[in-house]
């Protein structure tokens, strides 16, 4: 090849190898959601856990003034849905 000229295969085989190794790399470096809880403190557990049910726990008005929002025919906006709690 000309010295001015990419290389485009070595170039394409370096940078697939690059992307492949670093996505390797993070893939096993990265701990799952489970691992992370299972390393934490135990203060930190018990925030954790509150804050799983206080979600779980908002979410059921939430969902049922959706599904009655999508039963009515009618233009439903924000502000409706906020007074539905």
């Amino acid at each position: 090849m000309a010295n001015g000229q990419i290389m485009w295969g070595r170039f394409l085989v370096a940078s697939s190898l690059l992307m492949g190794a670093a996505y390797t790399l993070m893939a096993t470096t990265t701990p799952t959601e489970e691992e992370f809880y299972n390393r934490l403190s135990p203060d930190l557990k018990a925030k954790v856990d509150a804050v799983r049910a206080q979600r779980a726990g908002m979410s059921q008005p939430v969902k049922e003034a959706i599904q009655s929002a999508g039963d009515d025919e009618r233009v439903v906006w924000a502000d409706d849905l906020k007074k539905a709690k």
